[in-house]
């Protein structure tokens, strides 16, 4: 697929998704939607990619949220684009919720509604000090199809989420840090530099058990406490039996950094 609302890159082991709307502040629109899920689809068939980072072009936004414009003319036109639009902001959504890799959101400006959402679906976020996040949906008749009300609650807590959606009212980067809604908060130019210095932190340990510590977390939130336990140990036994542990331990032993190759 060629691209036209969104970039993809890769440098080095890192995978680049910019979302390229600038002049709307990033909203999602069906065609960047569809390419979102392109892109995520991509990402997990390209094995030399260890971490992804997401972020939005221009100075102002990472992503101001769906494209209301675009939501009044399907709503316009008739049922069925009613239907299809948010069926694909779902889409996108879930889409980098399943990316196998780390995703790490690098948030250069305001993340609200759809935007939010998207950055939620990511595993770390790192913010722009001027950055604002927030789900203003209800101000304007409607809620998220993208995952707000239930990424959110699953971050910073039911009472706080409930706060931010009923009165649709955003909060600024520090706050968003204090209750866990992002992870650091950086000097707006440096959103960038620092979230590829985690990147490449994260991309230096092995693959497959960073793979699978991130299925036991994302998966293990929705078990009882006794199965993600079950899960966990599962996990364990089958990373027993790759080259990566044994060159872990070995590397450990012989005091050297672990040379990690995926297998």
């Amino acid at each position: 697929m060629s691209y036209k609302a969104i970039i993809y890159d890769k440098r080095q082991q890192i995978g680049y998704i910019t979302l390229n709307r600038p002049e709307v502040a990033n909203a999602i629109d069906m065609q960047m939607a569809l390419e979102l899920v392109d892109a995520c689809h991509q990402v997990n068939q390209d094995e030399s990619i260890k971490v992804v980072i997401i972020t939005g072009s221009g100075d102002e936004a990472f992503c101001s949220g769906e494209d209301l414009g675009q939501l009044y003319h399907s709503l316009s036109r008739g049922a069925s684009l009613e239907v299809k639009e948010p069926t694909l902001l779902y889409e996108a959504t879930a889409s980098v919720a399943a990316i196998n890799h780390p995703v790490i959101a690098a948030i250069n400006g305001d993340a609200l509604g759809a935007g939010l959402a998207l950055a939620l679906s990511c595993d770390l976020r790192i913010a722009s000090d001027k950055s604002r996040l927030g789900v203003p949906d209800t101000a304007w008749g409607y809620i998220s199809a993208g995952g707000a009300t239930q990424w959110l609650p699953r971050t910073v807590g039911r009472g706080k989420a409930l706060e931010m959606i009923l009165t649709a009212e955003p909060v600024d980067a520090q706050q968003a840090h204090r209750i866990g809604l992002v992870h650091q908060v950086v000097p707006h130019q440096e959103v960038i530099l620092k979230a590829e210095e985690v990147a490449m932190r994260i991309a230096s340990r092995a693959p497959i058990a960073l793979r699978y510590a991130k299925e036991a977390i994302r998966k293990g939130l929705d078990l009882t406490l006794e199965q993600g336990l079950r899960l966990e140990y599962d996990l364990y036994l089958v990373l027993q039996t790759t080259r990566d542990r044994t060159e872990g331990i070995t590397a450990f032993l012989e005091k050297r950094p672990p040379q990690f190759k995926g297998e």
